[in-house]
């Protein structure tokens, strides 16, 4: 059982199905339908951070867990039937309302074909979907490709043939349950583990060897009957969110190019993880189902997130270091406009909480303001802590913190380089430490930004203290990209030029008096206000090189020309 949940039991047809319920009934419901070969308790992390503002309800395939198994098994276990089994549920724990669905695997095969029967009709208010299609859809989308093929189409029909390699070995006779009951079953729990780094505990549960062995039937009364005779009107009749896990093993992306055909009400996500998302990613999803749920009660039937990469960054927690101004306000509302939840930290508290309330006005689903000085070890150590109790792991880390310093090497004291290196090298070296290491043992990937200048390749004479920290900056960068490939983590210098923020006006310049080093910073504001290049580009090109993955990104022309010419002209 999961903790706190009311066990119920709900007949429908031949089988008694378990049913879970946490939270108050008189919320929203939210049916969470899961996948082979698990049973309800794939969802038990999802779930306990649903109850606080959902009703939510789970229950046990046929055949699976605490539900009674169908006899015959052959036959027993239709698409037809498991539309009853859902019916029989939604009209037990919610009988006036219709409820919102969410499906994994074989939960969300299934409840495809809920979304898309005339039957159901006005039970369900918005469906959520990862890595399960519709074997409708699916059928379709095999016979255009061989109907009318081209190289891509071959190409993508192989490529998902090679990821259904177990879907033709669970057709076999016998040995499917032979496997599942024997050695397999014993093994299963470790394979998880190493392969989608699913966290160890109380998943899956002792009923594996048997739920598997049942659920073969899935398989086979349903696959090869629908993708040889794929019904026609398989159009959506709510809301459908779609959350595509891009490193899945066994579902190609390509699968759901044509959806919008079916589905007029589309919302697309992308999350960077395997398969198994409701164990190794509970907390983004939770934050998507909440928002989209949201949304469409509210009457705005798709997600929150309407900006550029919204599909990428949607519920991603992001942290901005510098985030009260220039590029790192402008990295933080590009995130926050593609619907991630952002934390904005700056050592001025007024500026970081004004871009946490600009967050949230443009379309984070959530923002948070922190203070710290980059350059405190202790005080990062807290902020690190603070995020990671309150809001979660980070995703994505943005360390933007940086100050100015111009001067000759022999006008620069030691206290001037302490300073600007404590900031611009050691922030750098903190955040990655901190929040890097605490995505390394998370094991679901993420990505660190770290925000350097062309000044790391460009040799300047009047700016040696401030060059040194930046290509200090960039060389760990990509000593760190190298290190943490293996775990998913990309790693990004960011190298602007020329850009009007307010550093300029507050740059130190060494050796000179206090009326010198005001006109030398009024100048260079008015040199870089003439360049007129806004920090909303560099926030731009921020998000396009997490989206991709791009280790070095000078950002303006005359920083990509100084990168070329730092490789011929050193």
């Amino acid at each position: 059982m999961l903790d706190g949940a009311r066990q119920r039991w709900v007949r429908s047809g031949e089988v008694e199905l378990c049913v879970a319920e946490l939270g108050d009934p008189l919320h929203p419901t939210i049916v969470l339908v899961h996948g082979y070969p698990d049973s309800k308790e794939v969802w038990s992390e999802v779930a306990a951070r649903l109850a606080d503002r959902f009703h939510v309800v789970l229950y046990d395939v046929r055949g699976h867990g605490r539900s009674t198994a169908p006899s015959p098994l052959c036959g027993g276990f239709t698409l037809e039937k498991l539309t009853d089994d859902f019916l029989a549920v939604a009209d037990a724990v919610s009988p006036d309302r219709p409820v919102h669905l969410v499906g994994h695997d074989w939960g969300s095969v299934q409840s495809w074909e809920f979304v898309t029967v005339e039957r159901t009709e006005g039970r369900i208010a918005s469906f959520t979907s990862m890595s399960g299609p519709s074997l409708d859809h699916f059928g379709h989308w095999i016979n255009k490709r061989l109907r009318r093929p081209t190289p891509r189409r071959v190409g993508q029909l192989l490529g998902q043939g090679a990821k259904s390699w177990y879907v033709y070995l669970l057709h076999a006779p016998v040995l499917p349950e032979l496997a599942w009951r024997g050695p397999l079953g014993r093994l299963w729990p470790g394979i998880l583990r190493r392969v989608e780094k699913v966290p160890a505990g109380d998943y899956p549960t002792s009923s594996l060897p048997t739920d598997a062995a049942h659920g073969v039937w899935l398989y086979r009364d349903n696959v090869r009957p629908r993708l040889r005779r794929p019904r026609d009107d398989v159009h959506a009749h709510a809301p459908v969110q779609l959350i595509t896990p891009l490193e899945d093993a066994f579902l190609s992306e390509r699968l759901y190019d044509e959806l919008e055909r079916w589905v007029p009400r589309l919302a697309r996500r992308t999350l960077p993880a395997k398969h198994w998302v409701p164990r190794t990613r509970p907390d983004r999803l939770a934050g998507w189902i909440t928002e989209f749920v949201t949304a469409v009660d509210a009457g705005r039937p798709g997600t929150a997130a309407s900006g550029k990469h919204a599909d990428r960054f949607g519920g991603q927690l992001v942290l901005v270091m510098g985030a009260g101004a220039g590029i790192g306000r402008a990295t933080a509302l590009a995130f926050a406009e593609a619907g991630a939840r952002v934390v904005a930290v700056d050592r001025n508290a007024e500026a970081a909480v004004r871009t946490a309330e600009l967050s949230r006005l443009i379309g984070a689903p959530s923002a948070w303001a922190g203070t710290v000085d980059v350059s405190d070890e202790r005080a990062m150590e807290d902020l690190a802590a603070k995020v990671t109790a309150e809001y979660g792991v980070v995703d994505i880390l943005v360390n933007n913190a940086g100050i100015g310093l111009s001067g000759s090497f022999l006008d620069t004291t030691p206290q001037d380089w302490k300073k600007v290196l404590d900031v611009n090298l050691w922030g750098v070296i903190h955040g990655c430490r901190l929040f890097g290491g605490r995505m390394a043992a998370r094991g679901q990937g993420g990505h660190i930004v770290n925000i350097a200048s062309a000044a790391a390749f460009l040799p300047s004479r009047a700016l040696p203290a401030y060059s040194t920290s930046k290509a200090a900056v960039l060389t760990l960068s990509e000593c760190l990209r190298a290190e943490l490939a293996e775990r998913g983590i990309g790693v990004t210098a960011i190298c602007p030029g020329l850009v009007e923020t307010d550093i300029t006006s507050t740059a130190r310049f060494a050796g000179v008096g206090a009326e010198e080093e005001k006109r030398l910073q009024r100048r260079t504001a008015r040199l870089y206000g003439l360049r007129n290049h806004p920090p909303e580009k560099v926030a731009d090109a921020v998000l396009r090189a997490v989206a991709h993955n791009r280790a070095v990104v000078p950002v303006t022309p005359e920083a990509r020309g100084a990168h070329l010419m730092s490789r011929f002209f050193p």
